[in-house]
């Protein structure tokens, strides 16, 4: 077998490693691969090879990541994650799905995954939130477990009558913009969207010009007040030894135009940065489609005091402008 014959076998054992959950055999198997390319100048596009594989691994490193984190990180008591329920929910004239879902939404904020996910699935059932549920059930999957889980929840969703075409591609597109800012270029399966039915000839009566506009304003008029999802923010420091720096913070969940962010115990520059009450400007929201610039007012800011985030905080910051 030659070199280049012995650098595919490699990484094929690898990528099979990887998705059987074997991850440090998977690594070795990548190291091993690499070290292969280096040790022979003679082979072509040999920093291209190196660059895609590194690419690889770095997806790795992210899934060993999560599975460290989840081994050191049990979840709490069940007492203690009605605590978290009760503590972080906010009613504000909520209908009782809307505080369900900002009650499962405070559990997943905290690392209670697995908790979450079953109130998640419970409120698929409600017409009301059922798409903004299934998208935090993407986010918890990407979070406690893997790209793939997310990737088979979606395809499960595909095959059952859950959701109606429109609302498995607004799912489609949300989970392939959260890949691809994972690393991850896959393109998912559309929903089959029914033929459409022609629909019977009207005869509109005459009517005035003014009341023709009326008419096509309201055929334009999009009822879908779904809020943009947000992926990332990018903040300006404005004071430390960081001052002048962009810092860019995932979004770890969202419930309209309220996004939660997590920052660790350490970073204190950012930890002072955020006040109860106070807008900051000119941040850079980073969304699938667009990035656009605007405001937001810190809605809440709690130090997290049991759970797999013990020390950091959990940040709640409200879309104001844009």
């Amino acid at each position: 077998m030659n070199i280049v014959e012995n650098i595919k076998a490699l990484l094929k054992e690898a990528g099979l490693y990887h998705s059987m959950g074997l991850l440090s055999e998977a690594m070795g198997k990548y190291k091993k691969a690499v070290e292969m390319i280096e040790d022979n100048e003679q082979l072509k596009s040999r920093t291209n090879l190196i660059d895609g594989i590194s690419k690889k691994i770095n997806l790795l490193e992210k899934d060993m990541h999560k599975v460290e984190a989840a081994a050191d990180k049990p979840e709490v008591s069940a007492k203690v994650q009605d605590l978290i329920k009760k503590l972080f929910t906010v009613a504000e004239d909520k209908n009782q799905d809307a505080v369900a879902l900002d009650g499962a939404i405070a559990l997943a904020k905290f690392g209670q995954h697995e908790r979450a996910l079953l109130e998640f699935k419970e409120l698929l059932a409600k017409d009301s939130v059922r798409v903004v549920a299934a998208k935090n059930i993407i986010r918890c999957h990407m979070a406690n477990t893997s790209v793939d889980a997310a990737v088979d929840q979606y395809e499960q969703w595909l095959s059952s009558d859950l959701f109606v075409p429109g609302e498995l591609n607004k799912l489609r597109f949300f989970l392939e913009s959260l890949m691809k800012k994972e690393g991850v270029e896959k393109k998912l399966l559309p929903a089959e969207t029914p033929a459409a039915t022609p629909e019977p000839t009207i005869e509109m009566p005459e009517v005035e010009e003014a009341e023709i506009a009326v008419l096509e304003i309201e055929e334009d008029e999009d009822h879908d007040d779904e809020v943009l999802d947000i992926n990332s923010i990018g903040i300006t420091l404005d004071s430390g030894p960081r001052k002048g720096d962009i810092v860019e913070l995932d979004v770890s969940f969202q419930s309209g135009n309220v996004i939660s962010l997590l920052i660790t115990h350490t970073d204190t520059d950012l930890i002072e940065l955020f006040s109860v009450g106070e807008t900051l400007h000119n941040i850079q929201f980073y969304s699938s489609i667009a990035m656009f610039g605007g405001s937001g007012i810190v809605d809440t800011k709690t130090h997290i005091e049991s759970g797999p985030r013990r020390g950091d905080y959990s940040i709640d910051l409200k879309v104001v402008g844009t």
